[in-house]
């Protein structure tokens, strides 16, 4: 029996690292989530997200996940948070168009180009 992660294994750093932008550099985005209940902070995160990948030229559909099962799975604590390809980019904040754009080009890898 163990009690707060004593005598559990740990994750190695690769396991660590394999959920990471850097580590999904020249994916493709496949999949784009809006973590949160659905609140106005919420939405305009939803709607900057649409903008930036109409902008990139991507065809992405954007799931709104509102339960706070799902959303504590990822980790995420503080609502809106964006989820591509299942890995959390941001959370606690109400990104712009510009900041969306950034963090999707560095997840793409495709950053000044």
């Amino acid at each position: 029996m163990s009690f707060f992660s004593f005598g559990k294994k740990k994750n190695t750093e690769t396991e660590q690292e394999a959920n990471t932008p850097a580590a999904n550099a020249g994916h493709a985005i496949a999949s784009v989530k809006i973590l949160g209940s659905g609140c106005a902070s919420c939405n305009q995160l939803e709607k900057a997200t649409k903008e930036a990948l109409q902008e990139r030229g991507l065809s992405v559909e954007i799931e709104h996940v509102r339960d706070f099962a799902d959303i504590s799975a990822y980790g995420v604590m503080s609502t809106p948070a964006l989820v591509v390809n299942e890995t959390v980019l941001s959370f606690g904040k109400v990104l712009k168009k510009k900041d969306v754009l950034a963090l999707l080009e560095t997840f793409a890898g495709t950053a000044g180009q």
